[in-house]
Order: C-alpha cells, then structure tokens, then sequence
C-alpha cells in the first residue's frame, strides 16, 4: 500500500517539473522576442529623438556659445538628424571629448557623435562609423612671427600641445618619430589659451580645427599661421554603436545627399571660406558599415 501512495506522488512531482519546463521555454522565448524588439529599437532609424555628441571646445568646427551650439559638425549633425526625420526639440546635443566618445556610445548616452571623429582600426574595434563626412589633414598653427616651424620635423624639441585622447601628438611622437615636448591641456580651446599666451610652440591636429582656433584668435586680435605642411589624411566619421547596421547605411545616405545636393559644400564655405583653407567638396570614399 506504501508503494500505491508513493508511485501517484512521484508522478505529480514529474508532471510539476513537466509544467515548469515548459513555462520556462515559454518565458525564455518570450524575452527572446522582447530582446530582438529592443536592439531594433536602438536603431536611430526607429528613433523619434536624438542624442548626438558633440564637441564644445573646437570654435569653428564644435563650439558652445552659452546655451548653445554652433560650426561645422553641429551643422552636418543637424542635417545629418534632419534627414533621419529628427528636428527642433527632438534633437539634443550633448559635449564629448577626445577621451570620452566611445564609452558614451556603447553605453547609449549619444546615439550619434559628430565631433572630428577621426576613424581608426582601433576605434574600429569599438563602435562603428558612418562616412566619412569629411577628410581632413593634420597640419601644425604656430605664432605668426613664428618662422622656425615649417615641417612635421621641426618640431623635434618645441612645446607641443597634448589633449588626452586625441591621436593627434602620438602620430607627431610615436608614428613621425618627431621628439616634441608635450604640454597638456584638456582640449583645443586650452591649446588655443596656452599657444597665445607663448606657453607652447605648436598645435598640431586636423586643419579645420586649426582653422577655426586661428580664426578665434584673430577675432581676438591674435595673429596664427597654419603652416600648411599637412602630414595625413583624417577622415572623420560619424560614430555609432557597431550593431546599428541600418542606421549606419542610413547616415552614409544623408551624408551622400548632402554633397549630391551641394548642401555639404556651402557647410564648408560657411565655416572655412573666410580663412581661406583649401576644402574638398566631392562626397569622401565611405568606410562601410562593418
């Protein structure tokens, strides 16, 4: 009699587990689908507002002017989001540094980062890029009366402006081989301060950067020279989490739009025509979205 009470429990518990399991790949397939739904909706594609990173220490290139925004990259990202579907109060901006574009990306802070955004393999390895939007040149601003500094070279020894983050000393130091004296500063509107008040010899970064601090500082009545002996090409990108292929084909179709219909062209003009830098205006050779 022990044995028939026994066998109808052991059945039940089977039939609990049974049930349980079963509840359970319900459950799993359920937030399977949940997940999926969510990386889709990650895709600026699908989004009814925009984050987009943005420098604020670039006068000419990404600027904060009080409240607001102004140059280059908050135009290109502005038309960039235009063309997404994504305007007025729907599109925020928020500042970025050399230091900090990647972990805002990959932690869903930015959607976008438009801020001279130079694409490299190991920037590569972490987010994804769309364009470029732009190729520029590294190039080197001195003091106008400066006439020692007319190469890459003649750097070996001089005070040269380091922004943590930036590739922009490291290619003069470890890929040029150039000694320079590196003299910190948090970003290019410090290397701006410091070169102008004879604390360092040179800046040394992509020239539309150098073009926008010369700028600044003849509204100042400052006096800088580029020195025109660009050492590279800098295409900049604009950075997106690397699953979101969609809205990375999406921003390589605005960016083609914008030089097809001559809209990246007057950008240039906007920003760069009254220093007189020599700008390309055909649409640059896109990276792909891998």
């Amino acid at each position: 009699m022990g044995i028939a009470v026994r066998e109808p429990a052991a059945g039940a518990a089977r039939l609990k587990r049974v049930r349980a399991a079963a509840l359970a790949a319900v459950t799993a397939l359920a937030a399977a689908a949940c997940g999926v739904a969510d990386a889709g909706e990650t895709s600026v594609t699908t989004k009814d507002s925009l984050v987009i990173g943005v420098n604020a220490d670039q006068p000419g290139v990404g600027w904060r002017v009080g409240g607001s925004y102004e140059g280059f990259d908050i135009d290109v990202a502005r038309e960039v989001a235009r063309r997404l579907g994504v305007a007025g109060g729907n599109l925020a901006f928020k500042p970025v540094t050399s230091a900090t574009r990647e972990s805002l990306l990959r932690s869903g802070k930015v959607d976008l980062v438009v801020a001279s955004y130079s694409v490299t393999p190991e920037r590569k390895v972490q987010v994804a890029f769309a364009g470029p939007y732009y190729v520029a040149h590294q190039d080197i601003l001195v003091r106008a009366s400066d006439t020692t500094i007319k190469t890459v070279h003649d750097l070996t020894g001089k005070r040269l402006c380091r922004v943590p983050g930036s590739v922009s000393f490291p290619r003069v130091h470890d890929e040029k081989g150039v000694p320079a004296l590196p003299v910190a500063a948090s970003g290019y509107a410090g290397c701006l301060t410091h070169l102008s008040a004879g604390q360092l010899d040179a800046v040394s970064t992509d020239d539309l950067i150098l073009a926008g601090l010369a700028a600044q500082a003849a509204r100042k009545g400052g006096k800088l020279r580029i020195v025109n002996a660009p050492f590279s090409d800098e295409p900049y990108g604009i950075g997106i989490r690397k699953e979101d292929l969609d809205g990375c084909e999406a921003v390589n179709k605005a960016i083609t739009g914008m030089y097809q219909d001559g809209t990246a062209a007057g950008l240039l003009r906007k920003w760069f025509g009254p220093v007189r830098l020599a700008v390309t205006t055909t649409v640059p050779q896109f990276e792909g979205c891998d």
